[in-house]
């Protein structure tokens, strides 16, 4: 078992339940607009949304570990991944490049230490990473995207974090597509769902990676323009070729299941597109096959 891994059989991770985060109509309120969420999302509709992935993530083996509910972090904290980074000697905490979630990264720091689970660093002022802007493409390598949300510095602490591991980081200068507001990730361009495949969107991929991701042996999967902002590359792989995906994206699941790929699709009107967030947002992976 490995956690550098974006593709291999999920063994075990963390998530936020809805009901921690988003916690009741009062707090989404409080927090949606701030927060940049493309409209209030309904509690009700939300928690039976996020039941159903739950389940899904339950069916398919993984071990399901639990983020609790904390009075210091918002409703975002659903989206667990950018708080943290897996590696095999522990989990690296984030520093958030997001104003509203800079309290998430001690919390699951917190949790993560509840669960025995040992901590390998910390990134801290004024360097910033988010987990969303990294990608394992082989148990070696992780690429990193540099972003508004991850800067320079904070790929420089990742990078020494990493380097007596055996690993070598790939920084992927980012776009400004929609600027310093907008969540704009790595992986809201890419996903791999295989050792040799991947979910793309290629007109904001910077060419010279995506020609690396060629070099490599990686096959493209894209992802048309109208899926784009209904999150059709933000692709979850449950396995190699087993993947997780937002309902509504008909081309890029016909896509898939060309390449030879089983597509599972779950309602993530409310937690998911509304908060920009899929379910590679909704997990914090641990462990691997």
């Amino acid at each position: 078992m490995s956690a550098h891994s974006e593709s291999g059989k999920l063994k075990s991770l963390f998530i936020k339940k809805a009901a921690s985060a988003f916690i009741d109509d009062a707090h989404i309120s409080k927090h949606w607009e701030a927060l940049n969420y493309l409209g209030k999302p309904d509690i009700n509709i939300a928690l039976e949304e996020y039941n159903a992935f739950e389940q899904i993530l339950k069916d398919n083996g993984a071990e399901v570990l639990y983020l609790p509910q904390d009075d210091t972090v918002n409703m975002d904290s659903i989206y667990c991944r950018d708080a943290a980074i897996a590696t095999d000697k522990g989990m690296i905490i984030c520093n958030m490049g997001k104003e509203g979630r800079i309290k998430e990264p001690a919390a699951e720091q917190r949790a993560f230490e509840a669960n025995g689970i040992p901590v390998l660093g910390v990134i801290t002022a004024p360097g910033t990473v988010e987990g969303g802007d990294v990608a394992w493409l082989d148990n070696k390598t992780l690429a990193v995207g540099h972003t508004y949300r991850t800067n320079e510095e904070g790929i420089r602490q990742l990078t020494a974090l990493l380097v007596p591991l055996g690993v070598s980081v790939m920084s992927v200068p980012m776009p400004h597509y929609k600027g310093p507001s907008d969540v704009f990730h790595l992986m809201s361009v890419l996903s791999p769902v295989d050792s040799n495949l991947a979910v793309v969107y290629s007109p904001l991929i910077p060419i010279v990676f995506r020609n690396e991701l060629i070099a490599r042996g990686y096959d493209l999967v894209e992802v048309p323009d109208e899926e784009f902002d209904s999150m059709g590359c933000n692709v979850l792989a449950l396995a190699p070729r087993v993947c997780l995906m937002v309902q509504g994206n008909p081309t890029t699941k016909s896509r898939l299941e060309k390449a030879g790929c089983k597509v599972i699709e779950y309602k993530g009107a409310e937690i998911s597109v509304k908060g920009g967030g899929g379910p590679t947002c909704l997990t914090r992976p641990v462990m691997r096959d």
